[in-house]
C-alpha cells in the first residue's frame, strides 16, 4: 500500500480499514485528504477484499470539512478550489458504487461531511456516546456536496429531515439509529468488538454475492414491482455464471444433507474467490 499523511490504509485478508488521521483537526476533511482517499479506494479495490470498514483517529468519526482548507483558503483561486472539490465527488462516488461492503465505525463527532460518509456506506455501527450534527446554517450555508441528498436518502421522514437540517440541532448515535443514520448503537468501550462481529460475519459470505446484493438493492429501489422481478432474475443468471453455480452445487446440496442451516448459518462457499 501507499504512504499517506491524511489517512491509514490497513488490510487483513479479506478486509480492509480506512482510518481518517486528522485527530488534531477532528478528522475534518481536507483537499489533501480527498485526493489520498482517492488513491486509497482503488487500491483497496484491486485487492478485492469483501469489506471496507471507516472509521475516525482519536474521539472522532468525522468533523465535517475542513474549512479554512477547503473553502478560506482556496475561494480565491478557483483551479486549486475545483480540484478539492472533485477528489471529495470522486472518492465518495466511488464509496457509494464499491463492489464490497462498507462500514462506517462511527466513533465520536460525525459533523456534516461526515454525516454524508456515513450516509454513503452501506452499514454504520455507531457509538451511543457519538455525536452527530447538520450545523451548515450555522455558518450561512445549507449541506450540501451531497450531505442533502444523503439526509433526504437516510432520513425516512421529511419533518425529522427538515428538522434538524434547518436547526442545526445535535442528536447522539441511539438516535441516529432511531432517525435512520445507523444500523446499530453500541457503548463506545464495545465498538470495536461489536463492528468485528459484523465483518467476521460477512467474510463468510460470497464476495461477488456480496457485491450483487448492494448492487440489486440500489436498482430495484425506484423500479416497479414487475420490472424488479425481471431485473432480479436476470441477476440471479447473471450471478450463477460467475460463480460457477456455487448456490445450487454448494449451498444447495449442503442444506440437502443437513449440514447447515441457512436462515441461522452460512454455508462454506466452495471457492475463496466467490
Amino acid at each position: 500500500m501507499s504512504n499517506y499523511q491524511n489517512i491509514v490504509v490497513e488490510i487483513h485478508g479479506g478486509s480492509a480499514t480506512i482510518t481518517l488521521n486528522r485527530p488534531e483537526k477532528k478528522n475534518c476533511m481536507s483537499p489533501a485528504l480527498h485526493a489520498e482517499m482517492c488513491q486509497a479506494l482503488v487500491e483497496v479495490e484491486a485487492a478485492k477484499v469483501k469489506v471496507v470498514v471507516l472509521t475516525g483517529a482519536g474521539d472522532s468519526f468525522i468533523g465535517g470539512m475542513d474549512l479554512e482548507k477547503c473553502f478560506f483558503d482556496n475561494w480565491d483561486e478557483p483551479a486549486r478550489f475545483k480540484e478539492g472539490v472533485e477528489y471529495s465527488f470522486e472518492w465518495m462516488r466511488r464509496l457509494k458504487a464499491f463492489p464490497a461492503v462498507t462500514i462506517a465505525k462511527v466513533n465520536g463527532w460525525c459533523f456534516g461531511g461526515g454525516m454524508l460518509v456515513a450516509g454513503l456506506c452501506d452499514i454504520a455501527i455507531v457509538a451511543e456516546e457519538s455525536t452527530w450534527g447538520l450545523s451548515e446554517v450555522n455558518f450561512g450555508i445549507f449541506p450540501g456536496g451531497g450531505t442533502t441528498w444523503a439526509t433526504q436518502a437516510n432520513m425516512p421522514s421529511r419533518k425529522q429531515a427538515l428538522y434538524y437540517s434547518l436547526t442545526a440541532e445535535t442528536f447522539d448515535g441511539k438516535e441516529a439509529v432511531t432517525l435512520g443514520w445507523a444500523s446499530k448503537a453500541v457503548p463506545l468501550a464495545g465498538l470495536d468488538e461489536a463492528t468485528q462481529r459484523v465483518v467476521d460475519n460477512l467474510l463468510r459470505k460470497g464476495r461477488i454475492v456480496l457485491d450483487f446484493t448492494k448492487q440489486v438493492y440500489e436498482r430495484t429501489r425506484d423500479m416497479n414491482f414487475p420490472d424488479a422481478i425481471d431485473y432480479e432474475i436476470a441477476k440471479l443468471y447473471e450471478l450463477s455464471r460467475l460463480t460457477n453455480d456455487d448456490w445450487i452445487k454448494t449451498a444447495l446440496q449442503s442444506f440437502k444433507k443437513r449440514e447447515y442451516k441457512p436462515g441461522l448459518q452460512s454455508y462454506q462457499v466452495a471457492r475463496e474467490d466467490i
